[in-house]
């Protein structure tokens, strides 16, 4: 600490030399002499450092945070929610105990030495702890910013306070035990191997958190998926150590940092600015039922208001196609016909496209999958235009049960494997 701390206020040197020489003429010995100003000192150091720190929170501090609050900006408001005004408040009382040191416990090397450690070492405590409010502050009033959820600085704040921790708590170990700070950290680089092996994860951790943040890759808010972790759900907090995931079932998982670097996880992010959310299913049709169309059946599918204008128009066009080609049309495997399937396949494409909740302007599709010991799948490639999840599954519910009540009109079926009903049936039939 700075010596000149002693000449703060008052010439206690010659305080102390004042008192001393009033008790001489009250003919005492030099030992109760030295008992009494050492007592008394200490209770009036002990009595105006309570009432200075009692000055100071009640009236100095407070008149701050007011002057603080009422100002325009609200940046200052955060220094006073983070108390960095009351912690320095408890300096108050270190620095008049710290002018006292001197006049007191000189004659006592030992008291001297222990106290004047102490009162030093709580000095660094109290710093440690305004620089810890500075920098909750600073995150706050970050964070207040556009930009701050998106580019979150609580792992860099961590990482900063773990730094200026430890710098701290070897500055008080050179202050305790008397040892230059430069061989305490020439000391250090003998141990670093164990250090690291220590802060193994606080290293890796703090270094994970900068490439989330320069990268982007995740952030608070973002729905994400980890199945190694068994995690799904949204991002709480993403911290030195730890990040906080809320799952869809209301439990928090909490994941080292560095295992979103280190493996791989889904960030459904993009899907959510995207204005859409995909809907892929398939559903099999028994092959057995597919066949050409007859008249009858194509005269009924003209009907139908979203396959009339595709079907007046593919029968002009294979129409032509056969006169071109001289096609006997006796025969239906003869040239181009319609089928069941493909007139099927149009009015899906037709229906979605008609579906007030099917997302226009992203990829669209409905197209056969490879065809196999289940029949042929029909798979439906779309997005919905409303991403809340309880609304997307009822419109995908929805689509698939008109699916499954329409196709029986185009003569189709869908394959599933047979039941003990079925096989009971065709054997009665029998």
């Amino acid at each position: 600490m700075p010596e000149n701390i002693n000449t703060t206020t008052l010439n206690t040197e010659s305080l102390a030399s004042s008192f001393q020489a009033l008790l001489k003429k009250a003919n005492l010995g030099e030992d109760a002499i030295a008992y009494i100003q050492v007592a008394t000192f200490s209770i009036i150091a002990i009595i105006l450092a309570k009432v200075g720190h009692y000055f100071a929170k009640k009236y100095l501090v407070k008149t701050i945070e007011r002057v603080m609050e009422k100002t325009k900006s609200q940046y200052d408001d955060f220094y006073v929610k983070r108390k960095l005004i009351k912690r320095a408040a408890l300096l108050v009382p270190a620095i008049i105990i710290y002018a006292f040191i001197d006049i007191i416990f000189t004659p006592y090397p030992t008291i001297y030495t222990i106290l004047n450690s102490t009162i030093s070492s709580y000095f660094i405590i109290v710093i440690l702890l305004m620089v810890d409010s500075f920098l909750k502050a600073t995150q706050d009033i970050y964070d207040t910013q556009p930009y701050g959820k998106d580019r979150p600085i609580k792992g860099y704040v961590q990482g900063i306070q773990l730094m200026i921790t430890l710098v701290g708590i070897l500055i008080i170990v050179s202050i305790i035990f008397d040892i230059k700070l430069t061989a305490i950290f020439t000391g250090l680089g003998a141990i670093a191997a164990v250090l690291i092996l220590v802060f193994k994860d606080t290293i890796l951790g703090f270094v994970a958190s900068i490439q989330l943040s320069a990268n982007n890759m995740v952030k608070p808010g973002d729905w994400i998926v980890m199945p190694s972790r068994n995690t799904d759900g949204s991002v709480l907090e993403i911290t030195l150590n730890t990040v906080k995931i809320q799952n869809w079932d209301k439990t928090i998982s909490t994941v080292p940092t560095y295992a979103l670097v280190s493996e791989s996880f889904t960030n459904w992010k993009g899907m959510e600015e995207s204005g859409g959310r995909r809907i892929k299913r398939s559903i099999n049709i028994d092959m057995k039922s597919v066949k050409f169309c007859s008249p009858e059946m194509i005269s009924k599918y003209k009907k139908v208001k979203f396959l009339q204008d595709y079907i007046e128009d593919k029968l002009d066009e294979l129409d032509e196609y056969n006169k071109q080609f001289d096609i006997d049309e006796s025969s239906a495997i003869n040239g181009r016909n319609l089928t069941n399937l493909g007139i099927f396949r149009k009015y899906l494409e037709s229906y979605l496209r008609h579906h007030p909740k099917i997302h226009k302007g992203m990829t669209f599709l409905v197209r056969h999958l490879q065809p196999n010991e289940k029949g042929l799948p029909i798979e439906i490639y779309v997005f919905s235009n409303d991403q809340a999840w309880a609304n997307y599954e009822s419109i995908q519910a929805d689509i698939f049960d008109h699916i499954l009540a329409v196709l029986p009109e185009f003569g189709l079926s869908v394959f599933q494997f047979p039941t003990e009903q079925n096989v009971q049936n065709a054997y009665m039939s029998e």
